[in-house]
């Protein structure tokens, strides 16, 4: 249902989207037989026009009567049980469980802007080959990423709609998850947090690439290769 209005481009987004409907057609269905019953005695119970009758008191303690509490209340029990097995079954795969990582990338919020960070050929952060982008992500499809997410300043929220992934930066804090994009193209990155002032201009770019692409695009940005492209030639 919801796919059809926004792609799922994650592994774990249709966990996120069958949670989401599976939520509304349950409560969607309650909602529907308790304004059945509701109309169903309105009209039954009415009292006519002219009518001298007065209610009858209702003590609750015929098994009859105790009927109409004690069902619908195992009934909504059960599905309350059905749901909360369903969500924490998906807070485990998504919010627990790490797959072993094919790359990592570091995320940093601050006001107002994300600035990504990839690790360079050493595989190593903190190091003189990382490649830094400002406002623009981008990641090799079918890659597991693990990221860590941090902010310099308020509290932010890292949210990615098609990959169902909406995590809070928090100040003074390293925040370990991951994803893996199943979907090529550009998508929208947003802060879901209101950060300050600037909040409505926080967005990013989000480029999913096949595996050649993404390579050559590190190759590009490799501040080693940069730099032996902008090095002046000295001339004997």
């Amino acid at each position: 249902m919801i796919e059809s209005y926004l792609p799922q481009a994650s592994t774990f987004a249709g966990d996120i989207d069958w949670l989401f409907s599976m939520v509304f057609w349950i409560v969607g269905a309650w909602f529907l037989v308790c304004s059945g019953v509701f109309f169903w005695l309105v009209f039954k119970f009415r009292v006519p026009n002219g009518s001298q009758a007065t209610a009858e008191y209702i003590t609750g303690e015929e098994k009859s009567q105790k009927r109409w509490v004690t069902i619908p209340h195992l009934l909504v029990l059960f599905c309350d049980v059905f749901i909360i097995y369903g969500a924490v079954k998906v807070w485990y795969d998504v919010k627990q469980y790490l797959p072993p990582p094919d790359q990592e990338i570091q995320i940093i919020a601050q006001q107002w802007a994300w600035t990504f960070v990839h690790p360079g050929a050493d595989q190593k952060f903190d190091t003189a080959d990382d490649i830094h982008t400002v406002n623009e992500l981008r990641l090799q499809e079918d890659a597991v990423y693990h990221y860590h997410l941090s902010s310099n300043d308020v509290m932010h929220d890292f949210s990615v709609p098609v990959f169902r992934l909406k995590q809070d930066a928090i100040p003074g804090r390293v925040i370990t998850g991951w994803f893996t994009p199943t979907e090529s193209g550009e998508f929208d990155i947003q802060c879901a947090e209101i950060c300050g002032i600037g909040h409505g201009l926080m967005p990013a770019r989000l480029v999913v690439e096949d595996a050649a692409a993404h390579t050559a695009w590190l190759a590009e940005r490799s501040p080693v290769k940069l730099a032996a492209v902008t090095s002046p030639v000295v001339e004997n």
